[in-house]
């Protein structure tokens, strides 16, 4: 196992991630920001904030399968969520909820960030996903 994941004692919980990951592998994989378009560049979920954080949960697992890796192997990932307030956390965590059995998403999550930001690349683009891993 290339990555272990803890969360030491006195850090902030309950939440939903671990707080430290350890990435013992040789090979790194980024995965560049996804967003929630098919692979014909098509939107899906239009306005649809769960929707959306399902699919480019989707996409970043297609990325991690294209470099061998799985979420398993993730010592990262960091979300982008435009007009972001704290109302909003339910159909986030519905859109990870959608998807975890799905894609085999580790309970608790790696380390994980949320930033809220005004506007991504294109108006209909909710949230953007980087995700980085290890690998042996």
């Amino acid at each position: 196992m290339t990555v272990q994941t803890l969360s030491p004692e006195n850090m902030f919980q309950p939440v939903p991630y671990h707080h430290v990951a350890i990435g013992t592998g040789t090979r790194h994989v980024h995965v560049a920001g996804q967003i929630s378009r098919d692979g014909d560049a098509n939107l899906i979920a239009t306005g649809d904030l769960t929707g959306q954080v399902a699919q480019v949960l989707r996409n970043t697992a297609l990325g991690l399968a294209g470099a061998g890796a799985t979420f398993a192997d993730v010592v990262r990932l960091r979300f982008f969520v435009t007009q972001w307030t704290p109302e909003k956390i339910g159909d986030f965590m519905a859109g990870i909820e959608l998807v975890a059995d799905e894609l085999g998403l580790p309970q608790p999550l790696p380390p994980v960030s949320l930033i809220g930001v005004d506007f991504l690349f294109e108006p209909d683009v909710l949230v953007e996903l980087e995700a980085y891993a290890v690998l042996d």
